[in-house]
């Protein structure tokens, strides 16, 4: 597409799941609207992520679908339905897949569109994806997350992105505030992932609220972390437990918030997206899947992570020493208590 075709381009993006992969994505989004800012930006996603992309001025319309459902129901009626209801999303200039995933790029396909851009069949693990798009991107499969998504979206049209410029990008994620904050300054504590293996123990949050003396808030988002948050809190008079948030509310909540410390997971990297200092603790996941800057700061256990084959059964998450993230977290404090 020559550039003079871009400046009013109608884009979609399919960037379904999870809440982490998409607030990586959605960084790209300045960036195209510094070089394009007359083009019409959509994004189709998961309804049950809806709530990260809400209010973004940058998007101009988001399309949900419910692929989980269907999948839950195992419903062929369900399915059909959905792609009656992509169709009907409209036509585009170029339906860009950054999911690089079978059911993502069959949902590009369904989207009426001139071109279709995604991975090449080099760059993800479901290959064939790629034989679904007319224009493909390659970066490595074990490169930087942000990187790849950044790459998936800005090639087509074009652009390329420095580390720089990724580093020193704007806050883009945003909320209606319709919650109470609580009283400033106050540290949050996201206890959950997907994995059990992800997480950090429970007692070891517990003493670094006690360590750090500070109102320490803790997040979660299913009844066993729930459990887990209220145990904490009677562990700590430091420590107090949240209500359920709803994702705009998540936001709110992180965007006020002096420090995150959590797992590697979504709600932990909205505090990047945020521009809010932070500090997410691996073990089983590798750390180039964020980006580390002055603010937001990252700790590893010792064990080797092969990003082609995750070992759910790595525990090694445990080993991080709370003196460690004492330590960086009153550095990162220094002038917000």
């Amino acid at each position: 597409v020559c550039s003079s075709d871009l400046l009013d381009m109608k884009i979609a993006i399919v960037k379904l799941s999870a809440l982490g992969d998409i607030i990586h994505a959605m960084v790209a989004l300045q960036f195209i609207k510094q070089e394009y800012p007359d083009c019409q930006i959509d994004w189709v996603v998961e309804e049950g992520f809806k709530g990260i992309l809400e209010n973004n001025p940058d998007i101009n319309i988001i399309h949900t679908v419910n692929l989980k459902k269907v999948k839950q129901q195992k419903s062929l009626k369900l399915l059909f339905k959905e792609f009656k209801k992509i169709r009907q999303f409209g036509r585009y200039d170029l339906v860009i897949d950054a999911q690089g995933l079978i059911k993502s790029a069959i949902v590009a396909k369904f989207i009426q569109s001139k071109k279709i851009s995604g991975f090449d069949k080099n760059s993800i693990r479901e290959s064939l994806a790629s034989a679904l798009y007319q224009h493909k991107t390659f970066i490595a499969y074990d490169a930087n997350t942000i990187d790849r998504n950044v790459k998936v979206i800005c090639n087509p049209l074009g652009l390329e992105i420095s580390s720089d410029a990724i580093i020193n990008k704007q806050p883009f994620l945003f909320s209606q505030r319709e919650i109470l904050l609580p009283s400033k300054p106050y540290a949050l504590f996201v206890i959950g992932s997907t994995w059990e293996s992800r997480n950090y123990p429970k007692e070891k949050f517990a003493q670094v609220a006690q360590a750090l003396k500070m109102n320490c808030l803790v997040v979660w988002g299913n009844t066993s972390e729930k459990i887990k948050a209220d145990w904490m809190a009677e562990q700590s008079d430091f420590i107090e437990a949240l209500p359920k948030l709803t994702l705009d509310n998540l936001k709110c909540i992180i965007q006020h918030s002096s420090l995150l410390i959590g797992n590697d997971t979504g709600p932990t990297h909205m505090a990047w997206g945020l521009n809010v200092p932070s500090i997410t603790l691996f073990g089983p996941t590798p750390v180039n899947r964020v980006y580390q800057t002055p603010i937001n700061r990252v700790l590893k256990s010792n064990s080797k992570v092969d990003h082609f084959h995750l070992d759910k059964g790595d525990y090694s998450i445990k080993e991080i020493a709370v003196s460690d993230i004492v330590k960086i977290s009153k550095e990162l404090l220094k002038d917000k208590t």
